[in-house]
């Protein structure tokens, strides 16, 4: 049985859904080595333009496998490749959307922190716990979850290992938006159709100079941005839609 399962469920979005109910979903090697791989190949199909990634109603990810890793040494991890999952997902040019209901604790937290747009259900659990069993968030939470909603909330909940439900999440600015439990994946597809209509370079580059900038001054975020800018009035797809707009229709775009 596939631990990552991939879809496609409608033209131009791709379903990513983590398939280990039994287990609410948590990431041992094997899933974390299978989301790498369906993530490198939802890349190099050009047919998918934004990815869903879900779990179930239950659980998005309730938090790493603590039975695998228990017994594990500092060599055991510094010699292991346990961190290619995340390179892959962050280095991932097309738009993310996370559709998060039930557990999203500890690395599922982290995995929905790596999206671009965060789709939580009322109740859903979300939070970087990992200091109850002696460690630290391990897959970038430190450093997203304090980019995301400022120094003093992250901390205080990675110092007590407490988490927020999905409407203090929406509240506190760590996702996008919540809605009813029962809502959450119909719209993160409503989300992800609406961006697969759009250029995809023009979606591409926006991703890209959002991201890049966040990290540098503002001053070389804007220089990314206006390059950017001048990039995309090379491309067909902008002549259509600044033409479609004067003549009042539906542009199409081409990706081209």
């Amino acid at each position: 049985m596939s631990l990552v399962l991939l879809e496609r469920p409608e033209e131009g979005v791709g379903l990513i859904r983590i398939n280990r109910p039994e287990v609410m979903n948590a990431l041992n090697n094997a899933t974390r080595e299978e989301l790498a791989l369906r993530f490198e190949e939802v890349v190099a199909d050009n047919g998918i333009r934004v990815i869903v990634i879900t779990g179930n109603e239950k659980a998005f990810v309730a938090g790493a496998d603590l039975k695998e890793f228990a017994d594990l040494g500092t060599a055991d991890w510094a010699f292991m490749d346990a961190r290619r999952m995340w390179r892959v997902i962050a280095g991932c040019p097309k738009p993310i959307v996370a559709a998060v209901n039930g557990f999203a604790l500890g690395g599922g937290c982290e995995l929905a922190l790596h999206c671009d747009i965060i789709i939580a259900g009322e109740e859903a659990k979300m939070g970087l716990p990992e200091i109850g069993v002696g460690v630290l968030p391990g897959g970038g939470g430190t450093q997203r979850l304090t980019r995301a909603v400022g120094k003093y909330k992250a901390l205080k909940m990675m110092l007590t290992a407490e988490w927020v439900s999905g409407k203090e999440a929406c509240a506190m600015g760590m996702v996008s938006e919540v809605v009813a439990d029962d809502e959450v994946l119909d719209r993160a597809f409503s989300i992800a159709r609406k961006v697969a209509k759009m250029p995809p370079l023009g979606v591409k580059l926006i991703k890209e100079v959002t991201l890049a900038g966040m990290d540098g001054s503002l001053e070389t975020g804007l220089i990314l941005e206006r390059k950017a800018f001048e990039i995309l009035f090379s491309t067909e797809d902008q002549k259509e839609g600044a033409n479609a707009f004067i003549q009042k229709r539906r542009p199409e775009f081409k990706g081209r």
